[in-house]
């Protein structure tokens, strides 16, 4: 069955409507563009067609490539993966460029046939690069629609001629925000922009009308015509010049030169500006070819896509349990963290109970989803009936009664066992019997704190990254006698709140924090061995870290730093090995300076506590002459104290699933999202280097990086993590 049906009118219109029957929205595939192709051939010889409308049957467009026909693009041709993959883009710049000559004589511009795309709502990626090859663009005046090409987000960028067309129709400075980053419009914006043509609320009439009064000259595309010019100079031009030493300054100071996709991008407009067109869509297959051939692209395609949308679909849920959504919600504690559980899931429709000791608390807490929609009333992303009828679905109380018919609670309270314990307790004497019992922890035991619970296999560990609203992972966690309903229950409330859930096992720190900590300290530590602390920060930046270790340090602050290793130091007794980072930590303490909440910490801050620079004291403190070391030496330190916990976590069975483990690692800490996640990261750098590299780093720092026994064995046997774990 094709993905596109074709209908003409009694007026010659031909309308080729894109609907892909098992999905909910549109995506292209190798299958749907050898359809689309045999159409567009027929209407183009079909002397009846005097005119095409591309459509969708849907009420969106298109989402974009089938990422997963991406993902294999290397496959095409395995003795010669770039000839294949470099074929394929060109095929799909043959469809497109025919659209865009709609049969026309080449040399007088004449006979052609115009091809109107109509957009019903959004249009993503292949999604507007084909209307982009058509002769005009009319979309459906749908403000939740979203338009634009967000490809470099997982790692590649337009390579179906939406990088060639947008630059040459717009030029390469206006067009650099919805390339370089991304970025997604409405209708009316994309219309004010110039990316589309029309808005309209009847586009399909709209549509017919332009095609029956189109001249010749109406379909010829700028580029096509004699004496074009590009908007805004090209790069010979001095204005142009300009503009592409802007990018390329831009491009490397957003990211640090680890994107090779944002690299590939610039030479591919940069390059194609300086020859025809036809010239510049090989150009841009050429680099594009480059990008799929690199391990960056499809490690981040394979997590942020492939692998975050399996785990969103339930990749990892029990399969024999029924469905669990939530109706009712407890939520314990009316923190930040409580107020912001109340804020995600009220906007999920659910009906919530926010409870606090004091009325004043409780209430504390749902004023922080009022001052939420107040912000939003502000951009006009909300209205005040969207926010009345959000904060009609959360009842504020002190009374536990209100939790009787709940399905499922989520503590929120103090990060002491005992106060959790007591709230289990209380709680559990007014819930009815099936509902689950969900602890938010980011380090406490699960299996300890469930003690307190008269039913652990209905007791699990939900730890939620803050602010709520604005972290897409949650963490659950699996005591020891949790049950696979409990499971269930905390995967299908994620699902409702459009988050993306791992699972592990429990264990000190869980997954996340397991990681992130010894990054944290790695940093630390050689602070007290006397090395710069703007070399630490700008070596973990320039391998991806959105944040250097003492930068992150201050965001979640110094003071939780102290309480979390004076904890652990207790439960770990002699094994706790830390010492060093403790001395520059405690030493902050008791300077008083707690992180940026204190605006002082490892940085100085100003009146508006915006980050000016590594605090001086620090350097006076430690900073010795000549302590430098390597910078590959530091880079490795900083991702192996990592990815190292990964590997062992995987070992121990705390880690079930490697592709939790990557799309975790990125979506919960930031890590380099252009490697793929931690494990990616390994594979990409083979175990047997990462092995040795282990020795070395063991043999010069200690035995925090001595290679695990799983990739010490991966190593021996030329193993990889995606290949040994995923089928």
């Amino acid at each position: 069955m094709s993905d596109f049906t074709k209908t003409l009118d009694a007026d010659g219109v031909a309308t080729l409507s894109w609907d892909c029957a098992d999905r909910p929205m549109n995506v292209m595939s190798e299958q749907g563009f050898v359809d689309l192709n045999a159409m567009v051939d027929n209407c183009i010889a079909d002397a009846a067609i005097i005119g095409v409308i591309i459509t969708s049957a849907k009420t969106d467009f298109a989402a974009g490539m089938d990422l997963a026909v991406i993902a294999k693009a290397k496959e095409i041709k395995p003795d010669n993966p770039a000839q294949g993959c470099f074929d394929m883009v060109m095929q799909v710049h043959h469809i497109l460029r025919k659209i865009e000559l709609a049969g026309m004589d080449f040399k007088t511009k004449k006979g052609g046939k115009p091809f109107v795309a109509v957009l019903p709502g959004t249009a993503l990626g292949i999604g507007l690069e084909i209307p982009l090859a058509c002769h005009h663009i009319i979309a459906t005046d749908n403000p939740k629609a979203k338009i634009g090409l967000p490809e470099i987000k997982v790692g590649i960028f337009p390579g179906a001629g939406g990088t060639t067309r947008l630059v040459r129709k717009m030029g390469a400075m206006a067009a650099s925000p919805f390339l370089l980053q991304g970025k997604l419009s409405t209708p009316s914006q994309a219309l004010s922009t110039g990316i589309i043509d029309a808005v309209s609320d009847t586009a399909l009439q709209d549509a017919k009308d332009w095609i029956m009064t189109a001249k010749d000259a109406d379909l010829v595309k700028p580029w096509d015509a004699k004496g074009y010019k590009m908007p805004g100079g090209a790069p010979y031009h001095p204005a142009g010049f300009m503009t592409f030493v802007s990018a390329s300054a831009m491009v490397n100071g957003q990211t640090m030169g680890v994107y090779p996709a944002a690299k590939a991008l610039l030479s591919a407009i940069y390059e194609g500006t300086l020859v025809p067109f036809d010239t510049a869509l090989k150009i841009e297959a050429r680099h594009f070819t480059s990008v799929l051939l690199n391990p960056s692209s499809s490690n981040m395609i394979r997590s942020l896509f492939i692998n975050k949308g399996a785990l969103e679909k339930g990749a990892v849920r029990p399969a024999d349990v029924p469905n669990q959504s939530v109706l009712k919600l407890g939520i314990m504690g009316a923190g930040m963290m409580g107020a912001g559980i109340a804020l995600v899931s009220a906007q999920a429709g659910i009906n919530v109970v926010l409870i606090d000791q004091a009325q004043e608390s409780a209430d504390k807490g749902k004023a922080y989803v009022a001052a939420y929609c107040d912000k939003g009333i502000a951009r006009k992303k909300s209205t005040a009936e969207q926010k009345e009828l959000l904060l009609a679905q959360i009842n504020s109380t002190t009374d536990y009664q209100a939790l009787a018919d709940c399905d499922l609670i989520i503590e929120a309270v103090f990060e002491d066992p005992s106060v959790k314990a007591e709230v289990t307790r209380n709680v559990e004497a007014v819930i009815r019997e099936d509902c689950i019992f969900a602890t938010n922890t980011s380090t406490l035991p699960i299996s300890a704190l469930a003690e307190a619970s008269s039913r652990p296999e209905q007791f699990i560990g939900i730890h939620f990254f803050s602010p709520v609203e604005k972290m897409l992972l949650v963490e659950i966690i699996k005591g020891k006698d949790t049950g696979d309903r409990a499971v269930a229950k905390a995967l299908d409330y994620v699902r409702q709140i459009r988050k993306t859930p791992i699972v592990v096992n429990d264990a000190r720190f869980f997954f996340a924090n397991r990681c992130i900590i010894p990054y944290i300290n790695e940093g630390i530590r050689m602070v007290k061995e006397g090395i710069e602390p703007a070399l630490i920060e700008n070596a973990a930046k320039l391998m991806g870290m959105p944040l250097g270790p003492l930068q992150l340090n201050d965001e979640t602050s110094i003071d939780l730093g102290v309480k979390i290793a004076k904890a652990t130091k207790a439960a770990m007794g002699a094994e706790y090995d830390n010492d060093q980072a403790d001395e520059v930590l405690f030493w902050l303490f008791d300077q008083g300076r707690l992180g940026r909440k204190s605006a002082a910490g490892f940085y100085e801050y100003d009146a508006w506590g915006k980050r000016v620079g590594i605090w001086q004291g620090l350097r006076d403190q430690y900073t010795k002459e000549g302590a430098d070391l390597d910078l590959l030496d530091v880079q490795h330190r900083l991702m192996f104290a990592q990815t190292l916990e990964a590997v062992r976590a995987l070992q121990e069975g705390v880690l079930m699933d490697v592709r939790e483990g990557d799309v975790g690692a990125i979506l919960g800490w930031g890590f380099a999202p252009w490697s793929g996640g931690p494990l990616s990261w390994f594979d990409m750098l083979g175990a047997g280097y990462a092995a040795a590299r282990c020795d070395e780093l063991e043999s010069a720092y200690g035995p925090r990086f001595a290679a695990p026994d799983l990739l010490r064995e991966m190593a021996e046997e030329g193993d990889a993590f995606y290949d040994r774990f995923v089928a």
